[in-house]
C-alpha cells in the first residue's frame, strides 16, 4: 500500500516516528531517491520539506493504513 504525505516540520517527523513505532507492521517512507524505515527518527529528518510516499505491505487493512497516514499528516 502506498499513500503520499507532505512532511512539513520536525514535530510532524516525531509524530510519524511515534505512530510507526506503535504499529504492528513495518512502515516505510520513500522519495524518488531513498527509502527509510519510519521507525528511524534520524533518517526521517532528511525528509522535512519533501513529499514522501508512506509504504506498507499489501496485507494491511486499507482502512487501518489510511487512518495511520491521516494521523501522520
Amino acid at each position: 500500500m502506498v499513500k503520499k504525505l507532505d512532511i512539513k516540520d520536525r514535530d510532524q517527523v516525531e509524530k510519524i516516528n511515534e505512530l510507526a513505532t506503535e504499529t504492528p507492521y513495518e512502515v516505510w517512507l520513500s522519495t524518488d531517491t531513498l527509502m527509510l524505515d519510519a521507525r528511524s527518527l534520524l533518517g526521517l529528518y532528511a525528509l522535512i520539506g519533501q513529499r514522501a510516499k508512506v509504504v506498507a505491505e499489501d496485507d494491511i487493512s486499507p482502512r487501518s493504513f489510511a487512518r495511520l497516514v491521516e494521523q501522520m499528516a
